[in-house]
């Protein structure tokens, strides 16, 4: 007997439950607080059960409805270009600071969609490093180099 239901939505329902699940249990063993008082488990818990929810309801909706036809193939350079800004940014925002690590990132990121150009991953880039500076060093009051050491002459 064939399963009637959409793989990608079970597959994807599953993954949301394992990951949801598994951050909600590690968190258990930290000290959970209240919601006006929240201690350092309360966060894990609540997004891991939140994240649990979700991929139930998604896994429920694959249920509705089969695939349409073959799956769709990996998207092998989204997934690159995305994995490989979040380790660039994590390895170079101390020595080339904040704005030139933002401003990469996010062209690499706005470059992983076939659908955006040189020249609107340049514009998603801009505004995006403009919309952080905003929220992260004048909003939140950041103490993050501007310009990091590696830059400076």
């Amino acid at each position: 007997m064939a399963l009637n239901a959409s793989r990608n939505d079970l597959a994807a329902g599953g993954m949301f439950v394992a990951f949801g699940g598994f951050f909600a249990l590690q968190a258990l063993g930290y000290e959970f607080g209240t919601p006006f008082r929240m201690g350092p488990g309360f966060m894990p818990v609540v997004l891991g059960g939140i994240l649990v929810a979700l991929g139930i309801a998604v896994a429920a909706k694959g249920f509705g409805k089969p695939d349409d036809g073959e799956a769709a193939p990996w998207p092998w350079r989204g997934i690159a270009l995305v994995l490989g800004t979040i380790i660039f940014f994590g390895a170079t925002i101390r020595g080339l600071g904040f704005v030139p690590v933002v401003l990469l990132a996010a062209f690499a990121t706005a470059l992983s969609s076939r659908k955006n150009n040189v020249v609107q991953a340049l514009i998603i880039s801009v505004g995006l490093t403009f919309l952080c500076y905003l929220i992260f060093v004048v909003g939140l009051g950041m103490l993050v180099p501007l310009v990091g050491p590696w830059l400076q002459f």
